[in-house]
């Protein structure tokens, strides 16, 4: 059935006229179609639909990877990026039982390890030379090309061990082949991350990139910190990633204050931090309102600019609804970053529904005030 919003605050696009009409093929029309369901939005914004750029939701194709579901729409997301769970040998798994299988949007950037996160952080996708097959993830590539936004590396520490950059030039080279991003996972070195800043190029992306961890933050040195803004103005975007282990409350604040706006907002939402602290897009969006990213770079973070990098268009007439009916409320909850320091929240993004083509579905955060 044909459905009408009125009574909104349009965030990210330019409705025509002050209500938003989706007809019953699921398509923005210039007018309400007769006997269309009208919802008042009780003078919510209403925006593109929240985009994810970073998750794992290979659920049963790994074991961190949580279901679609629990981070789709249900919080207000109709759109995700599933960051690297599968690598070649496993891809046409998650196409088949995740992609291909859910009504929100569902892209993802490719492990350059053939395992992907199978058992992640006990078996190493990247171990050694073997854990990588050029020939093969070029193959899965263009089998899924629709579907594929980018490919992705973890280049730390814990992962590449001694092997070092050695992983993450692979990935270059091989994203340079597929004409695609490179998403790349920092954190504990080697490699140093100054390393992996030479490395990237417009359009690449850094996840993680307010982690707390020394020898792998942004705010290590000034030098670092001035190469990194450096990198971003030159077009490599600034990706969160909270994660388990990778969002830290004063590296965002004195990153932000020092000039250096994250281009996307992302949890890293898996079966380890679900619960705690990431909980949702929605919680983690207020974490970044709180230490200081104006509300307007807020939304864009979790709307327009993540929803362009895994291609997906604006709204217009004709094209297949896709919105997120959200408030940013006044209130006072308490949250921990990665490392367990505490801030409380003064303000919280609150997700109320989204619309894929006629379908209106309830959305709320998962943590109660």
């Amino acid at each position: 059935m044909a459905v009408t919003l009125t009574n909104f605050t349009p965030v990210g696009f330019t409705p025509i006229g002050g209500a938003l009409h989706v007809g019953e093929d699921g398509a923005l029309a210039a007018h309400a179609a007769p006997g269309a369901t009208v919802v008042d939005c009780n003078g919510a914004y209403l925006s593109p639909g929240w985009c994810d750029l970073h998750v794992h939701v290979w659920y049963g194709g790994t074991d961190i990877s949580v279901r679609a579901a629990r981070a789709g729409r249900q919080t207000g997301v109709t759109a995700m990026a599933d960051a690297g769970s599968a690598g070649e040998a496993t891809f046409h798994g998650l196409r088949e039982y995740v992609i291909d299988a859910h009504r929100e949007t569902i892209k993802a950037f490719i492990n350059i390890g053939s395992i992907g996160l199978t058992a992640c952080n006990r078996v190493s996708e990247l171990s050694d030379a073997r854990s990588i097959d050029v020939d093969r993830t070029l193959e899965a590539i263009d089998r899924h090309r629709d579907v594929i936004c980018g490919i992705k590396v973890r280049a730390s520490g814990v992962i590449v061990g001694s092997w070092g950059a050695g992983p993450l030039r692979i990935a270059k080279h091989v994203a340079q082949m597929a004409g695609l991003p490179l998403m790349v996972h920092i954190g504990e070195s080697p490699p140093v991350i100054d390393e992996v800043l030479d490395i990237l190029t417009p359009g690449d992306i850094v996840t993680h990139c307010f982690n707390g961890k020394r020898g792998g933050s942004i705010i290590d040195t000034p030098q670092i910190f001035e190469r990194a803004k450096q990198v971003a103005r030159d077009g490599v975007l600034m990706d969160v990633g909270h994660g388990f282990a990778s969002f830290n409350f004063r590296t965002a604040r004195a990153a932000i204050e020092g000039g250096l706006i994250p281009h996307s907002i992302s949890t890293d939402i898996h079966a380890r931090n679900v619960d705690g602290p990431v909980f949702d897009l929605a919680t983690t969006a207020s974490k970044l309102l709180a230490v200081g990213l104006p509300l307007e770079d807020c939304i864009k973070a979790i709307t327009t600019h993540p929803r362009e990098v895994i291609g997906l268009q604006g709204p217009g007439l004709g094209s297949k609804a896709d919105f997120t009916v959200f408030d940013v409320v006044e209130g006072d909850l308490d949250v921990v970053d990665s490392q367990g320091n505490r801030l409380g929240l003064s303000r919280t993004f609150e997700p109320r529904m989204t619309l894929i083509g006629t379908d209106l579905q309830p959305a709320a955060r998962s943590v109660a005030h």
